[in-house]
């Protein structure tokens, strides 16, 4: 009598998805000089497509007190990174927002390609792929 197959990570999690009632979840990445057209881009996609949305919540590039210290700074920067991939991980797809590509968006679109995600593009001309 053959044994099935343990389940991998990414099918369980996508079964648990599934018995929670979670059917979409989409995660938005770009460079957070677009945050205005991510918050634009976010409500659309809640509102009219129903997904569940996650984002950058934290743009190290404004003041605040949590990273006004260098160290902290920098540390909580790759702490982010780090959680951000974490969202590509759990989403069933990804938006890159705006139209400009730097290194980090570069690699966020790199690590959802590597895990199969479908991706798409607010301004499609700077897909990485068809530049």
């Amino acid at each position: 009598m053959p044994y099935p197959t343990p389940s991998s990570t990414m099918e369980k999690l996508t079964e648990a998805k599934a018995d929670l009632g979670i059917k979409d979840v989409v995660v938005l990445c770009g460079s957070l000089r677009f945050a205005d057209l991510m918050a634009e881009v976010a409500v659309e996609q809640e509102a009219m497509a129903g997904a569940l949305v996650l984002k950058p919540q934290c743009n190290l590039k404004l003041p605040h007190p949590l990273w006004a210290d260098p160290a902290d700074a920098e540390a909580l920067a790759a702490r982010l990174a780090q959680q951000h991939e974490q969202k590509i991980h759990l989403a069933n797809r990804v938006i890159v927002v705006g139209d400009y590509i730097g290194d980090s968006t570069r690699s966020e679109i790199a690590y959802a390609r590597r895990l199969g995600k479908p991706i798409t593009f607010t301004h499609p001309s700077v897909d990485p792929d068809t530049v």
